[in-house]
């Protein structure tokens, strides 16, 4: 929450002092080339912050080819959610490189928007892009409470998932991991239902390098929130975030045999499906089913195949 308010404090200042609307003139032909309008750049550029209130900025977009295209693109972006997951895991396997191989993967991020979006130009979203119509505002120093009223707007509506699909999910993910299917308590998460899950999904994830039932049960608790994926990791090998970053990636070395290892499971974290209040998002704003189905299997899709040529290309070049 703070970091969404957060967020929003800077991004009201610069919509109300006039900038975001030149900036979005100024991406237009840009975005043109992905046949999306100058608006879409205003969600994009949310989408480093926080996929929902990204996802529920495409509202102000009339034209519902480019609304569409623009929620399927959004959670390519780096959200600060996935920030804990690269830091953690980037830190203790690539040491000072660490911050290299984060600023790849928001590279890569942007890399592979663009290419789906050159996919779906040539397939589902085919035809002339809207023509570009925006007016510019003068430029005026904000008023403090517009600002305060826009932002209080948009946490309240955050607050309200918060208090009800995320908690929902938390409480269910807690269940599972908590009991076995007799619903007898467990002390080791293996025994867990989750635990269970996971396991029987761990041989999808092997020919990336991390077939455990620790890594697979991880990336379903990112589905809440992909911090949840850094607080799974520590709760299976028994680490405290605190640690010296050698402790943690021997800890880790049971799921990850490699630095390769560990840099295809982060580039998994980086495409795979975004939260469930981000896919509760554009649902509503999709309207549909079949589009919100889309997203998620796009995502999957374009997620396991990276992981897996990462993986697989640095093998062959012995790096695993």
């Amino acid at each position: 929450l703070p970091q969404i308010a957060l967020l929003f404090i800077f991004l009201s200042f610069l919509e109300d002092c006039g900038y975001m609307a030149r900036a979005a003139f100024i991406m237009d032909r840009l975005l043109k080339r992905l046949g999306l309008s100058g608006k879409a750049f205003i969600p994009m550029l949310m989408g480093f912050g926080c996929s929902v209130p990204a996802i529920m900025g495409s509202r102000t977009m009339e034209n519902q080819k480019d609304k569409r295209m623009t929620i399927m693109l959004v959670p390519f972006m780096s959200c600060s959610a996935k920030l804990p997951v690269y830091g953690l895991i980037s830190a203790a396997f690539f040491g000072r490189k660490a911050g290299i191989v984060v600023f790849s993967l928001y590279v890569l991020g942007i890399l592979m928007a663009i290419v789906s979006g050159l996919i779906f130009r040539k397939t589902i979203f085919r035809g002339e892009t809207a023509v570009f119509v925006m007016e510019l505002p003068p430029y005026r120093l904000p008023t403090l409470g517009n600002t305060l009223q826009h932002v209080w707007e948009r946490v309240r509506d955050f607050l309200a998932r918060a208090g009800t699909l995320i908690l929902l999910m938390s409480i269910v993910l807690w269940f599972l991991q908590r009991f076995d299917a007799g619903f007898n308590m467990v002390k080791d998460p293996s025994d867990s239902i989750l635990g269970s899950l996971g396991g029987f999904i761990a041989p999808i994830f092997r020919p990336m390098g991390y077939g455990t039932w620790q890594a697979a049960v991880a990336l379903l608790t990112g589905l809440v929130a992909k911090e949840a994926v850094v607080a799974s990791l520590s709760m299976f090998y028994g680490f405290s975030l605190t640690a010296d970053s050698a402790v943690i990636a021997a800890a880790l070395s049971g799921t990850f045999a490699s630095p390769l290892a560990a840099f295809a499971f982060l580039v998994f974290i980086l495409l795979y499906v975004p939260c469930v209040a981000a896919i509760s998002t554009a649902y509503r704003e999709f309207g549909s089913l079949k589009w919100t189905a889309a997203l998620v299997g796009w995502q999957i899709l374009v997620a396991y195949t990276a992981s897996f040529i990462v993986y697989q290309l640095g093998s062959l070049f012995g790096l695993a």
